[in-house]
């Protein structure tokens, strides 16, 4: 039964009685760690850790909880995960944390990395678990501040740009247990013509195709055998004055699993990927199965007075609706942003977010994960802080606070499996 809000200044987790109860089985592949957490951190709010949802039926979350146990018995297909936000995500730590148990939990469903960007090559922070080098100069645009007329961005929101007539970029994983291999590349570049020739040094001989698709955007090369690091060089076979823009990478394979794609741009809010001009176009050349929004924080940075709920909700809604007419049976999981301060002092506005995400949630049956609540609401930030979790901008995590996160999430997730394992034996 679908039952109305009641909009209160202050929500808590006891309005969740109120939602489709999705119970907690005990036989679970894994134990939760709900409970530890607790222990060790007992101002958490763990009865919040889970996906809530607000009507009986959540067709999308069926369908795509079908599709993990079909993949998980039969091993037989892939699944495509994005996640996106700003700074949160462009670090990359909590969740190449749920990356590595998605991709280590289920033997045999290794998965792929899928998408990656240069973030060392544009000058900023690059998550640890994979490394670019490069000996040329490059010039980086991100689309939270950079605007050139001549640049349009795609699902990424970054671009960097060389214009120098020989380029080598190289490619690594560093410091993660999960090392996915590739037999086949994209490469996000300029729209176009392009006119370069691809090298690939030692691994040229491994190349058995390259296809330029100059309407979308981007090359694609695949190669006889799984490879896991990349030595690419771009040699200019044109007179041609163009740049090369490189908005990507994305690593590809044919093993069954799931390719999880973090994207965040440090201080993006919803207005930053709804202004990407080739988000859409992108996200089509690989649909998702299940798309996380963790946007929120840079939406609602402001006094209480000057934010709008009703523009985060309608940018909210969009680009719900971006992704839906992408993949109609995509789930979607709206996350509440953390409790944060803005000057100082706790910021309220989350509140009003946290009542969008539960309308959109209703009307379009999809699932929130209430992190806001987890923290325990207005102010949390503050005792995070004391205990370590917390950076002292009250915005940002620590090491251990993010780790905390991706324990969390995964504990969530696993819990939206195993209660829909209950619901479909009735």
């Amino acid at each position: 039964m679908i039952r109305s809000f009641l909009f209160l200044m202050l929500l808590s987790c006891s309005v969740f009685s109120q939602t489709l109860d999705l119970r907690t089985i005990e036989s679970s592949t894994i134990p939760s760690d709900d409970s530890l957490i607790s222990g060790k951190y007992p101002f958490i709010n763990t009865g919040c850790n889970r996906f809530q949802f607000f009507s009986e039926e959540s067709p999308n979350w069926m369908y795509l909880h079908d599709q993990m146990s079909q993949m998980i018995a039969l091993k037989d297909r892939k699944l495509n995960f994005y996640h996106i936000g700003g700074s949160h995500i462009q670090a990359d730590i909590y969740t190449h944390d749920f990356r590595t148990f998605l991709q280590t939990n289920w033997p045999g469903l290794n998965g792929e990395r899928g998408l990656v960007f240069p973030f060392g090559l544009a000058k900023t922070n690059n998550p640890s678990n994979y490394y670019f080098s490069s000996p040329n100069t490059w010039k980086s645009y991100r689309s939270v501040n950079d605007h050139p007329e001549d640049l349009d961005y795609g699902l990424t929101g970054a671009t960097i740009r060389c214009a120098d007539s020989v380029i080598t970029i190289n490619f690594k994983h560093m410091r993660t247990m999960v090392k996915p291999p590739f037999n086949k590349l994209r490469i996000y570049h300029n729209t176009g013509a392009f006119p370069y020739d691809l090298n690939f040094g030692g691994q040229e001989l491994l190349v058995s195709e390259t296809f330029h698709h100059d309407e979308l955007g981007y090359s694609e090369i695949t190669f006889t055998d799984y490879i896991d690091s990349l030595d690419l060089q771009f040699v200019k076979n044109s007179e041609s004055a163009a740049l090369l823009e490189i908005y990507g990478f994305e690593l590809l394979n044919e093993l069954p699993g799931i390719t999880y794609n973090a994207i965040g741009i440090n201080g993006a809010g919803l207005y930053t990927y709804l202004g990407n001009e080739h988000f859409l176009r992108d996200l089509k050349i690989h649909p998702p199965d299940l798309f996380v929004f963790s946007v929120g924080t840079n939406d609602a940075y402001t006094s209480f007075g000057n934010f709008r709920p009703d523009v985060y909700k309608n940018n909210l809604e969009s680009l719900m609706k971006i992704i839906l007419s992408v993949n109609p049976k995509c789930a979607l999981l709206l996350t509440v942003p953390n409790d944060n301060q803005f000057h100082g002092t706790p910021n309220k506005n989350t509140v009003g977010q946290r009542e969008v995400i539960f309308q959109l949630a209703e009307e379009y049956q999809m699932a929130v994960w209430d992190f806001y609540g987890i923290m325990g609401e207005l102010g949390s930030s503050i005792t995070w802080k004391k205990n370590g979790l917390m950076q002292g901008d009250y915005v940002h995590f620590t090491a251990e606070g993010y780790h905390l996160k991706g324990k969390l999430l995964i504990d969530a997730f696993m819990n939206y499996l195993r209660a829909f394992d209950e619901l479909s034996s009735h």
